[in-house]
């Protein structure tokens, strides 16, 4: 994989362009602030509603995506994926004009095909590896979140320059920039979601919480021991991976843990992962999330709703209050 450092951007390609930020959610919020303080003329183009009131208050010119889109350079396309392609066909298609580049923070959109774009338009990835509070927040400290560039479509001949620049401009520059494309980028993200970040950890912890509960432990005890000390290790490893991890907790934890995590993640569960990623790479788990979006979430919005329902939740809210007023 191809890196980049601060030294190896050109910000020539990016100077003096107008960026035009569609979305002011978490990410458009945080890109939008990091460009501007990186000195590029920032507006950001959003439908009447919190995120159009949010953005004027931060300071933002702030119109409807169709002027956005004619008034821009350069768009960077931060709506959610399940809104994307709608956003695009109403409101930027029948404007984009010969020479913009079009900017997509997650290639879903593209490497599904949801999203189309013009034969006159360069289109570039930058995704960046972490939240937008946290993209903000790294930037205001002279550092920043590592990013991956990927071009779909160069008419320019200078499109990867362009991701390369606005890669800098976010911050990403300060910490790395590494080359990808948009189906790797796309597939790798959903199947970590997935097996590990939003599916494996948490429902691990839930049958760990649901096992010792079960067995007559006191659920604060569960919560603790299953959920509440998971972000300690989360940091050590952060901070210095496995290494670090084993060089900072006890031996008894370290040997539970090597001894005993294969009996968890055993071959049942690794086979459960070739399934999702082949779900992923084959386009399905894309059409069943498009499928769900037509319907108005039904099954989303129900399972989210049995997650803050649950006895778990309720016992963390409990937790996480306790503690707070401790401090």
């Amino acid at each position: 994989m191809k890196k980049y450092y601060d030294a190896d951007v050109d910000w020539s390609h990016i100077a003096g362009k107008t960026v035009a930020v569609i979305g002011y959610g978490s990410q458009g919020r945080a890109q939008a602030a990091n460009l501007r303080d990186s000195g590029l003329a920032v507006i950001v183009g959003v439908r009447p509603g919190r995120s159009f009131e949010a953005a004027s208050c931060d300071g933002f010119s702030t119109m409807p995506v169709a002027d956005a889109v004619r008034k821009a350079d350069i768009l960077a396309m931060l709506v959610p994926d399940e809104s994307a392609a709608e956003i695009f066909r109403r409101d930027m298609l029948p404007w984009l004009h010969d020479g913009q580049t079009l900017v997509f923070a997650h290639g879903f959109n593209i490497h599904y095909g949801q999203i189309v774009p013009p034969p006159n338009v360069d289109v570039v990835m930058v995704a960046p590896k972490g939240v937008g509070p946290q993209v903000r927040r790294l930037y205001l400290e002279d550092s920043g979140v590592a990013s991956l560039v990927a071009v779909h479509q160069d008419v320019t001949g200078s499109a990867k320059q362009t991701a390369l620049a606005f890669a800098k401009g976010i911050g990403s520059a300060r910490s790395v920039i590494m080359e990808s494309t948009f189906a790797d980028e796309t597939e790798t993200d959903l199947f970590g979601e997935q097996t590990v970040i939003c599916g494996g950890v948490v429902n691990l912890m839930k049958a760990a919480y649901d096992t010792l509960v079960a067995a007559g432990y006191e659920p604060e005890m569960a919560y603790y021991e299953c959920m509440h000390e998971l972000k300690l290790v989360v940091d050590l490893l952060y901070e210095g991976g496995f290494t670090k991890m084993h060089d900072s907790v006890s031996k008894t934890a370290g040997y539970g843990g090597l001894t005993r995590g294969p009996r968890v993640v055993g071959p049942k569960t690794r086979a459960a992962m070739q399934e999702i990623l082949a779900e992923i790479q084959s386009g399905a788990f894309a059409r069943e999330w498009l499928l769900e979006n037509q319907v108005n979430r039904p099954q989303y919005t129900a399972l989210v709703r049995q997650e803050k329902e649950s006895e778990l939740e309720r016992v963390g809210t409990a937790v996480r209050r306790i503690i707070s007023d401790g401090k």
